[in-house]
């Protein structure tokens, strides 16, 4: 079973991170934050061990992190413990799988020789993820320290949950856009907001320059060949 579908381990990954970042467009926002939202992040978390399945060390860290964000879920849904230490381990296994996967993923756009369907799905994914990390941060630093951030739209939180607020934040931070209804005000905010628009920006031009870079020159060389 596993042999069939790691063909399409990156779109499989892909897939499932535009689940999670469109699919309160589908759902009550109460119904997305409280039980698809952890089950679609734990779908994400199997399919991210999917796509690294070859490397051991890799794949016993993504089941240990698995492992603490199912009982952590359980203890919630089941027991219903809602405090703030759940929510901060929560937080960290997911911080330290996306940032693991990010970095797998950059890795292999350095490495490649030959840009492939895959490499441009991953890199498409890795800047996904990057949103997500943010979205963590974000989130830790208000659950800490409430009122870390201002709303200027007091509507806003009325209309969407703390989750959709700052994933909305962190992505239009990590595109620049930067609307300003949502504003860090405390020192730690604005420093982890830098961050994340630095993060993109970086992303954005190393890797898409080269990516660009070994395609020329596989270009070249194919044209070479053809010749």
């Amino acid at each position: 079973m596993v042999d069939k579908i790691y063909p399409y381990r990156f779109e499989i990954f892909f897939i499932s991170l535009i689940t999670i970042l469109f699919g309160a467009i589908f759902f009550p926002n109460k119904l997305i934050e409280d039980i698809l939202s952890p089950i679609l992040f734990i779908i994400n978390f199997l399919s991210g061990i999917l796509m690294i399945s070859k490397t051991k060390k890799l794949r016993r860290l993504f089941l240990f992190l698995l492992a603490i964000i199912i009982i952590v879920f359980y203890r919630a849904q089941v027991l219903k413990d809602q405090t703030n230490s759940n929510d901060f381990v929560r937080l960290a296994a997911y911080f330290v799988f996306y940032v693991t996967v990010t970095s797998e993923l950059i890795k292999q756009v350095w490495k490649s020789k030959i840009i492939t369907k895959n490499i441009i799905i991953g890199l498409m994914s890795g800047y996904i993820c990057l949103g997500l990390i943010g979205f963590f941060i974000f989130l830790a630093i208000e659950i800490s320290s409430p009122g870390s951030f201002t709303v200027a739209n007091l509507n806003l939180h009325e209309s969407t949950s703390q989750v959709d607020s700052f994933l909305y934040f962190s992505y239009i931070t990590l595109l620049t856009i930067g609307y300003g209804e949502i504003t860090p005000v405390t020192l730690i905010a604005q420093k982890a907001t830098i961050i994340t628009g630095l993060a993109g920006q970086f992303y954005m031009v190393i890797l898409t320059a080269i990516v660009v870079g070994k395609y020329i020159s596989q270009s070249v060389i194919r044209d070479e060949k053809s010749n």
